[in-house]
C-alpha cells in the first residue's frame, strides 16, 4: 500500500460545516490537497463563503444556513440531499465561543453556545446518516470529524463556560455516537484544536508572539499541521481509529510542563 492509498481522498465528496475561514477553511484546503471530488462548505455570512469558495477553486461549493436551530440544520441536510446521492465525509466545525463575567452570564449566550456546539454535530449527522450509509463499505467507510477543543479536555481560567462545558460534552458524544455508527461502516472521531490563529482564537492571530510562551512546541499551529490531522482521521490510515479526540496543540494538554509561565492558548 503506498501513500496515496493511506492518505488519499480521491473521489470523496465531503462537507464542512463553518468552512468559510478559520479551522474550518484549513481542513478544506487540506481535504482539497488530498484529492477530494467535491467540498461543501456552509456557514452563516454568504460574503465569507463565497469569497472562500471563489478562492479555493471550483472543487469548493458555497452554501449559506444557520446551523443553530433545527430548522437551518434540517435545510442543509435537505440541500445535500437534493444535490448528492451519498456523502463520504463530514466535519462538524461550525462552533461558537461566548465569555462572560459568572455572576452576569446570559441564558443567550448559554444557549447559543451549547446548541451550535453540541446539539448541532448530533442532528446534522442523524439528518445526514442515509447519505453516509450510501457511501460507506467496510473497505470505504464513511467518516464523520468532530472539530472540538483542547478547552474540553482541560480547564482554562477565561469565563466560556459553556464553551468548556460543551467541548468536553461533545468529546463524551464522539465516543457514543462512534459507537452507535461503526455498524453502518461510519466512523467518528475527533480533533480537539489548540492555538490556531482565527477571528474566534484571536489570541493566537494577533498575539502569536505571547501565546507560544504557553506551547511546549514554542509555537502557534499552521494550515498543515490542523490539515493533516484532519487527513489522517479522514482517510484510510485513520481506518482503525473509533472515536477517539486526537488533540492537536503542541503540547498543551499532555506535555505542558512549564505552568509557572503559562498562557492559556485558546484565547476564548
Amino acid at each position: 500500500m503506498n501513500l496515496n492509498e493511506l492518505f488519499g481522498l480521491e473521489g470523496r465528496v465531503a462537507l464542512v460545516t463553518g468552512g468559510s475561514r478559520g479551522i474550518g477553511k484549513m481542513i478544506v484546503e487540506g481535504l482539497l490537497e488530498a484529492g477530494c471530488e467535491r467540498v461543501y462548505i456552509v456557514a452563516r455570512k454568504k460574503e465569507q463563503v463565497d469569497e472562500t469558495a471563489a478562492e479555493l477553486g471550483d472543487k469548493v461549493i458555497g452554501l449559506t444556513g444557520d446551523l443553530s436551530q433545527i430548522e437551518g440544520i434540517q435545510q442543509l441536510a435537505d440541500e445535500i440531499s437534493s444535490r448528492e446521492d451519498k456523502l463520504d465525509l463530514l466535519v462538524n466545525n461550525a462552533g461558537a465561543a461566548w465569555g462572560e463575567p459568572f455572576e452576569e452570564f446570559s441564558e443567550a449566550g448559554w444557549d447559543r453556545t451549547m446548541d451550535l456546539n453540541v446539539k448541532t454535530p448530533f442532528f446534522l449527522t442523524q439528518k445526514l446518516h442515509k447519505l453516509l450509509k450510501a457511501a460507506a463499505t467496510p473497505e470505504r467507510p464513511a467518516k464523520v470529524l468532530m472539530i472540538a477543543s483542547i478547552d474540553g479536555m482541560k480547564s482554562n481560567p477565561w469565563p466560556t463556560y459553556p464553551y468548556q462545558a460543551s467541548k468536553a460534552g461533545l468529546i463524551h458524544l464522539t465516543r457514543r455516537m462512534a459507537a452507535e455508527l461503526v455498524g453502518d461502516n461510519i466512523i467518528v472521531n475527533g480533533i480537539g484544536p489548540g492555538a490556531f490563529p482565527s477571528a474566534m482564537n484571536r489570541a493566537a492571530r494577533d498575539n502569536a508572539d505571547m501565546v507560544k510562551k504557553g506551547i511546549p512546541s514554542g509555537r502557534v499551529g499552521v494550515t498543515e499541521d490542523m490539515a493533516a490531522g484532519a487527513i489522517y482521521l479522514l482517510s484510510r490510515a485513520g481506518d482503525y481509529v473509533v472515536g477517539t479526540t486526537l488533540a492537536i496543540d503542541g503540547g498543551v494538554v499532555n506535555a505542558n510542563i512549564g505552568a509557572g509561565n503559562f498562557v492559556d492558548p485558546s484565547g476564548d
